[in-house]
């Protein structure tokens, strides 16, 4: 049986999602709790978006194979029971046949917090909100931002890895500001390399305080490594807000095409 989990977790007290030798992650953590109390759980588990250290996510979605039935709702009661304060299920039932949490994802979407308040953020919410020292201009940032959008090469803006492309297709990238003065960007896209929505959102921070013209953003989409004057924000003002995923009767067909696209050649759609 496979289960669908969904998650939020602080990431301030991780060294990110994926597991790692004397680093404590989320998913170190999880399936350390799996294997103390999971019927038969087979394998490790399977997330949608490797969050890096210090980013947070209120949506994020993971699978793990169990052998036979379960009750999913003893499950999370008895897993929550044990996990710590600072990452939750919020969510565990059986997966729709074909469902994969990383292949059958359509988009995901991440929040970035700024404040430009001259006195930071507000003490509650400083764990998750970036504070700005110079005023920043909305419509400057939505300006730059709308540049970004579509089908391009983000080379200028991830830490490459080996055998992965940097070609992503960007579906929204916008600005508001709140009623309390925050400016969240808001940013989804149908993946994202290394680095990229925290480089984004410093390349943009930079024209909405006038530092960059609108158009410099977009003028670097034609690198094709990465643009080393793009200063990374701060990984604590970045949550994972949701997944995408199609209709059940399509899952399996998403997720088969997802891994073709990332088998061919680099530059060729694997997102």
């Amino acid at each position: 049986m496979r289960l669908r989990l969904d998650l939020s977790y602080d990431g301030g007290g991780f060294a990110g999602w994926a597991r790692q030798p004397g680093q404590r992650t989320v998913q170190g953590v999880l399936e350390e709790v799996f294997q103390r109390y999971a019927p038969g759980a087979a394998g490790g588990l399977t997330v949608a978006g490797r969050t890096d250290a210090g980013v947070h996510a209120s949506g994020q979605v993971a699978h793990l194979d169990i052998e036979g039935d379960a009750d999913c709702a003893d499950l999370r009661r008895r897993w929550n029971g044990m996990l710590p304060a600072d990452v939750r299920l919020t969510g565990v039932r059986v997966a729709a046949d074909g469902f994969d949490a990383r292949f059958s994802a359509l988009s995901r979407r991440y929040a970035y917090r700024v404040s430009d308040d001259p006195a930071g953020p507000a003490p509650l919410r400083r764990h998750d909100t970036l504070g700005w020292r110079r005023p920043l201009e909305v419509d400057a940032l939505r300006a730059a931002s709308e540049h970004l959008l579509g089908e391009h090469d983000f080379a200028a803006y991830c830490r490459r890895r080996e055998g992965a492309t940097t070609v992503r297709a960007l579906l929204r990238l916008d600005w508001g500001r709140g009623d309390d003065g925050v400016l969240t960007a808001t940013v989804e896209a149908d993946a994202f390399c290394h680095s990229m929505v925290r480089s984004l959102v410093g390349a943009l921070l930079a024209v909405g305080d006038g530092r960059r013209p609108v158009e410099w953003p977009a003028a670097l989409l034609t690198r094709t490594v990465r643009a080393d004057e793009v200063a990374v924000a701060p990984p604590h003002g970045l949550t994972l807000l949701s997944v995408a995923y199609p209709p059940d009767h399509e899952l399996a067909a998403r997720a088969a095409e997802t891994r073709r696209l990332r088998s061919v050649p680099i530059g060729k759609g694997d997102i």
